[in-house]
């Protein structure tokens, strides 16, 4: 049996936990790895390139500023993310192609859909702390992410 981030919480009271708002898109509703990071406005460049890497079960934490006018994530990224061995996406911003990332077995987070691609610019930051919904996500540091939210620890819950 997977360990619950609600066990985790009353294991781990110091644990950071998001507030909610993130809604579940993907076919993967329990997920969790070590963090890797992408700051990114608009622009998916750097969750391609991210995701390109081999992911060894990690769970890539896209920082989009919140933006819903754009998707960051989609289902050839999400394809990828699988093919590339990772865990989930978490993306304070939107996806699209959410009916087809609903079938993939990807662990997949976000505050909306939206059809529209982003732009290609290239520009961003990857591996940096990024902080929304109340949680500093730490590039090293174990996220896990199941119906209950998202709760973040500075290194892998022994329970785990």
């Amino acid at each position: 049996m997977r360990v619950t981030t609600a066990d985790l919480s009353d294991a781990h009271p110091e644990a950071s936990i998001a507030t909610p708002g993130l809604r579940d898109y993907g076919g993967r509703v329990a997920f969790s790895g070590f963090i890797r990071t992408v700051r990114c406005f608009e622009d998916n460049s750097l969750v391609r390139t991210t995701l390109e890497d081999q992911g060894d079960g990690a769970v890539l934490v896209v920082d989009g500023g919140g933006s819903r006018n754009c998707a960051l994530l989609g289902d050839r990224l999400g394809a990828l993310a699988i093919v590339n061995g990772w865990s989930g996406v978490i993306v304070n911003g939107c996806v699209r192609d959410s009916a087809d990332l609903r079938r993939m077995e990807l662990g997949v987070r976000a505050l909306e859909a939206h059809p529209r691609r982003s732009v290609k610019r290239g520009e961003g930051e990857q591996d940096v702390p990024v902080s929304f919904l109340g949680v500093e996500f730490v590039p090293g540091e174990w996220v896990y992410v199941d119906s209950d939210g998202v709760l973040v620890l500075p290194e892998r819950a022994a329970e785990d």
